[in-house]
């Protein structure tokens, strides 16, 4: 209850950074240890670039997985913790174990469908005959870990929503570690190739989730999971859906954002073209993976003080979340924009790559200056509980504009119609999402102390 209490009365700035900090290396740590894992695969004697290829067909089934695990920890963690503002440790508990009873149907579910289904999936996301073979050696040995993919990830945020930051920074610190020294052994050593990565990802993943339920059963916790608490609630499942699509949708979308621009792109331009998104994808993620982790140890701190109806505390966290952000986007857009060669130049030293990369980068990220304004709110609108409007927000910049923009743009501009998309986009769904949250702001202000959901 001593790290509850402090984000009621401690001082905000030295708050935010002892929260936010061990969040964004978290982040940090998690795209480390995903690099490296491609990086041993596709150093693999013989066929390195056929098992690389094969991996990466699965990864939009692995996004999928992680997005279900969004819906249910995401969802729950901060009504959580806006019941533990509230000093309802009883109802947070019932959160924390109708989410963990989602989880576990989630993993039964994912692992069932996916062990059927997965050649057909593979092949319609881009496996070949020369590389579904690794795609399935991968996916059928992950399949098996899906529901430790689902306690790690998805409860790792309820330890976040008690201001535990360093504790959950150490549950994938615990895996990445593993993951990193098993991958080689069971890659090289033992001969497994890519079912041996495959394996470490599991194994490290089992570490993790034992690591955060043995911290959540234990009375370090705030708030416990109790065996009693596993069980469906449907008033509780109700309020978790609403909140946790939004989560779902922006993780479960990527792939098909992805796809989308890459098609147009090798219809448009080629295969140049398409290079020059994976760099920017690449950069897009540095740039976002610390907002993410900022964000993400905020928010406890804006639910809490909801919660407890400390109005001060949740628009000074905001404010705090919004200069941050925008620190962040605006200052590495603009080295995105005015000397792209900074960041083009850490994945590639092919000229004709290095000349496309250099010449759109700086259109792509126009939009990415004032991205940071999007990021705090809708970041904010889950930590309130606010569902339908972050849903909105979730569905608006890929769903409503930015993959029809992408389709209908390269037929008046070419392949720079594509490119154009991502800004107009970013612009619009900025706009849009200043304007709710000021509107959804005053709202809240004006029905402060009943902490019930703005329609």
């Amino acid at each position: 209850m001593e790290q509850n209490n402090k984000l009621g009365t401690a001082p905000l700035g030295k708050l935010i950074v002892s929260l936010a900090v061990p969040a964004v290396a978290a982040q940090l740590i998690n795209v480390l240890y995903n690099i490296i894992d491609r990086i041993y695969i596709g150093h693999i004697v013989g066929y390195g670039d056929l098992a690389l290829t094969g991996v990466g067909v699965t990864f939009p089934i692995i996004t999928l997985i992680s997005a279900f695990s969004a819906f249910a920890g995401m969802g729950g963690a901060p009504l959580a913790a806006i019941e533990m503002g509230k000093k309802n440790t009883e109802k947070a508990e019932r959160i924390l174990g109708t989410s963990t009873a989602l989880l576990l149907t989630f993993a039964v579910i994912l692992t069932i469908s996916f062990s059927v289904c997965k050649t057909p999936v593979l092949y319609a996301f881009g496996a070949t005959e020369n590389t579904i073979t690794y795609a399935r050696q991968y996916l059928t040995i992950y399949l098996l870990g899906t529901i430790f993919v689902q306690l790690a990830l998805g409860l790792n945020t309820f330890i976040s929503a008690q201001g535990e930051a360093k504790t959950a920074m150490l549950s994938v610190l615990i895996g990445a570690l593993i993951n990193i020294v098993l991958d080689p052994i069971f890659i090289f050593v033992l001969e497994m190739g890519v079912r041996g990565a495959a394996l470490a990802t599991i194994i490290s993943q089992a570490v993790s989730s034992a690591w955060v339920v043995r911290f959540l059963v234990s009375e370090k916790s705030s708030i416990r999971l109790r065996r009693k608490n596993i069980r469906y609630c449907l008033p509780v499942m109700k309020q978790i859906a609403s909140l946790g699509i939004s989560p779902f949708i922006m993780q479960s979308t990527e792939s098909l954002v992805l796809v989308t621009l890459n098609s147009g792109l090798k219809l448009y331009g080629g295969d140049l073209y398409v290079g020059s998104m994976s760099i920017m994808t690449s950069v897009m993620q540095l740039i976002s993976v610390p907002v993410h982790g900022i964000n993400q140890g905020i928010q406890p701190i804006i639910s809490f003080n909801y919660g407890a109806g400390n109005k001060e505390r949740v628009i000074g966290a905001f404010k705090r979340m919004v200069g941050v952000n925008l620190f962040i986007t605006l200052g590495m857009s603009t080295v995105a924009i005015f000397a792209p060669q900074v960041f083009s130049s850490l994945f590639t030293d092919k000229a004709e790559l290095l000349q496309v990369t250099n010449q759109v980068m700086p259109v792509y990220f126009l939009g990415m200056t004032l991205f940071g304004i999007q990021m705090a709110c809708q970041s904010t609108f889950i930590a309130l509980g606010q569902a339908k409007v972050s849903l909105f927000i979730a569905l608006l910049r890929k769903v409503i504009l930015l993959i029809p923009l992408a389709v209908i743009l390269p037929k008046k501009f070419g392949v720079m119609g594509i490119y154009y998309a991502e800004p107009a986009a970013d612009f619009t769904s900025v706009t849009v999402t200043a304007i709710l949250f000021v509107i959804t702001m005053r709202k809240i202000l004006e029905n402060w102390g009943k902490n019930e959901e703005v329609e």
